[in-house]
């Protein structure tokens, strides 16, 4: 997967509202985005529709890929509980011609970073408190409170992650987020690519030196 538009990563604690973010910058037409459908080995929740906002699979599919090699990147979010991107979803964004936008863990989205340092914008969305966060989590009524409280021990760790992002949205005023989100993005997709791998390059041989 060496050709292709850019990789635009939003990653934050459940709940911090980076899923309206991405919907939102969807709709902007002239960012050329789609979206990346992660592939999960739990059950669909709610409306939740196959190949829409997840690939389903089953537990021993799911690893079956992972034996392949299948995924540009996978994580054990909770036990037995899978998300990854396949190799393949990307291909097929980029074969439509347009740049890919991510929705995903914190974990997965420092991976592709890192894979492709000189493709990927990484965000991480910060709710305006764990507090905040809880209430958030409350109001949608899709989880159990076990879940909700699992949410917000993992929360605490993710949030230590986002110094390693290339930005932070703190999404106190959506409107706000909504518009430094767009920004960004725009910034990011109209920089040429060989500028970025001139500018990897040089990162590479400083770290060297």
């Amino acid at each position: 997967m060496d050709k292709g538009g850019k990789l635009i990563v939003f990653s934050a604690p459940s709940g911090s509202g980076k899923t309206t973010i991405v919907k939102h910058l969807l709709k902007q037409k002239d960012l050329n985005l789609e979206f990346s459908v992660s592939a999960t080995s739990r059950e669909p929740r709610g409306e939740e529709k196959h190949g829409k906002d997840y690939y389903f699979l089953s537990l021993k599919d799911f690893k079956q890929h992972m034996k392949n090699d299948d995924f540009l990147e996978w994580e054990e979010v909770y036990r037995d509980n899978f998300y990854g991107t396949l190799n393949s979803e990307i291909e097929r964004i980029w074969a439509m011609g347009k740049n890919v936008i991510f929705d995903i863990d914190v974990v997965g989205g420092l991976r592709i970073k890192r894979k492709f340092p000189e493709r990927t914008l990484a965000v991480f969305v910060k709710p305006p408190s764990v507090e905040e966060l809880k209430i958030r989590l409350k109001n949608r009524k899709t989880e159990s409170e076990e879940k909700i409280n699992m949410r917000i021990a993992k929360a605490s760790v993710e949030m230590a992650t986002a110094p390693r992002f290339d930005y932070t949205i703190l999404n106190d005023t959506l409107e706000h987020a909504l518009d430094e989100a767009e920004r960004l993005v725009q910034a990011h997709i109209s920089k040429p690519i060989f500028e970025d791998i001139a500018q990897s390059k040089k990162n590479t041989l400083q770290e060297e030196e």
